[in-house]
């Protein structure tokens, strides 16, 4: 397995990504905003794999 990719977001970046929760793109965007957050937050691939499906 590789090294694991670890996302840092400034304050603006985050609320930007989670505004993308109510904006209106596609699903698929919503959705690729939420992994990058999770990410963040320290989320490992596999575990943000179950939540997203």
């Amino acid at each position: 397995m590789g090294a694991r990719l670890r996302v840092f977001l400034t304050r603006k970046q985050d609320r930007t990504l989670l505004n993308l929760r109510t904006a209106d793109v596609p699903q698929k965007v919503k959705e690729r905003g939420e992994v990058i957050r999770l990410n963040t937050y320290g989320w490992y691939v596999e575990k943000i794999a179950a939540h997203v499906n």
